[in-house]
């Protein structure tokens, strides 16, 4: 058992799920060059009869919410799933591997057992591993277990269990197979399972990165993730390194969950957020999310990179503060802002990565902007006196910094 946590591309629809059978799949996407590739899923499915019952294939599962809305993650990342109750019920019988070296060891000899009869059919392996600890991430004795077969059975017992399996460990097991494989006709059937980002994002961002056209799949896949699948497949993708991907990470990698603390510092580096927001060609969107980078940056202790171990901070703080004095104030922003001047003069200036003198300055212009009277109204504006953040916000940020916006409301002054 598992131990855990559109922009549509131009290719041909696949009319029938038949080509995921024991054949070689023919998913094929005229017009795709190398330059831009943007493969999506096909929109169709058509079950066939007596492959598995009345049961739900997770990845038909899967496409049937990715259809009602395309452009965004499954709503509760797909659960619960199809396999919900009996997967609890077989989770409770599995004991969990003290020695995670050992972790896979059981599957990796299940798969020998499988490969070893020349006339096992992959739909043999859909219930072989109920008593079995199923890893999530990419797994040595597993990818071991796959270079000891033929290829194309690995290929071909990978696709039909992805396709086909109602159970999420031999699904799992089916993706791990792709993961160590380069097919490029698989990427939209793993990029289709990997919207069950939580459970399935781990190996379907490895058998993505492993594919020609590795950086536009994953690309694809991030903009329909959230939560843990978002960590998986972002940290996937700065580790491709960011050509196709740069403009989106600049501006959208982070969608305001806890979790973006995992990825925010790669992001950073990855994308080269220096050059971007010190550059002449800024943007709102550029600039509202180089915000939300630093402050999640002030926060991320533990989880990933801080400012005190990002060698450019002085410098993206200062181009933040001076391209966020020429934007429209909103409440967003003004927070934003506020949180990361908060950190700059509550901590000291090595947690931020400057000197004492690049943070006295960097306090004084954050608060220069803050204090403007259009900066004022706007938040005023948009505080809702229920809202318990507001309330916290008031009560610890606004009050150290002395915010005028507040200060007033209260008739606090100075």
């Amino acid at each position: 058992m598992a131990t855990h946590s559109s922009r549509p591309g131009t290719g041909r629809r696949v009319a029938s799920a038949r080509r995921f059978a024991l054949d070689v799949p023919d998913w094929h996407h005229p017009g795709h060059d190398r330059e831009n590739r943007v493969l999506c899923p096909p929109v169709s499915v058509t079950t066939e009869p007596g492959s598995l019952g009345p049961q739900t294939a997770l990845f038909e599962h899967a496409l049937r919410l990715h259809q009602q809305d395309s452009d965004s993650p499954l709503p509760r990342d797909g659960e619960p799933y199809p396999d919900g109750d009996l997967h609890r019920f077989r989770r409770q019988r599995t004991q969990t591997r003290k020695d995670q070296r050992r972790h896979g060891v059981d599957v990796a000899a299940i798969l020998d057992k499988h490969f070893g009869k020349a006339d096992a059919a992959p739909s043999e392996l859909v219930d072989a591993f109920c008593k079995a600890n199923v890893p999530i991430h990419p797994n040595v004795h597993i990818a071991a277990a796959a270079r000891r077969a033929h290829r194309q059975r690995i290929r071909q017992t990978g696709r039909w269990l992805v396709r086909h399996s109602p159970d999420r460990c031999s699904a799992t097991v089916g993706l791990a197979l792709l993961a160590t494989d380069s097919a490029e006709e698989d990427i939209p059937l793993i990029q289709t399972i990997g919207l069950l980002s939580r459970w399935f994002g781990p190996l379907a961002a490895e058998a993505l990165r492993r594919r020609r056209g590795g950086e536009h799949a994953l690309l694809w896949l991030a903009q329909r993730v959230a939560g843990w699948g978002r960590v998986y497949v972002i940290e996937t993708l700065c580790q491709q390194g960011a050509y196709a991907s740069r403009r989106w990470l600049l501006r959208r990698a982070c969608d305001g969950d806890f979790l973006n603390g995992y990825f925010a510092g790669r992001v950073a580096t990855t994308a080269h957020l220096h050059e971007a927001i010190t550059g002449t060609e800024t943007d709102d969107d550029l600039v509202d999310h180089t915000g939300r980078l630093l402050k999640i940056m002030t926060e991320s202790s533990g989880m990933g990179m801080t400012l005190e171990h990002y060698p450019p901070a002085p410098h993206v703080l200062a181009a933040h503060v001076a391209r966020l004095g020429r934007q429209t104030p909103t409440p967003t922003r003004y927070v934003d802002a506020a949180s990361i001047a908060d950190h700059l003069a509550d901590k000291t200036p090595q947690r931020s990565g400057c000197t004492n003198e690049q943070r006295d300055h960097l306090v004084r212009q954050y608060l220069a902007v803050l204090d403007r009277q259009d900066w004022c109204d706007a938040v005023r504006a948009g505080i809702d006196a229920d809202n318990d953040f507001f309330a916290w916000f008031a009560s610890n940020p606004a009050a150290r910094l002395h915010l005028r916006a507040f200060t007033e409301m209260t008739g606090d002054d100075r």
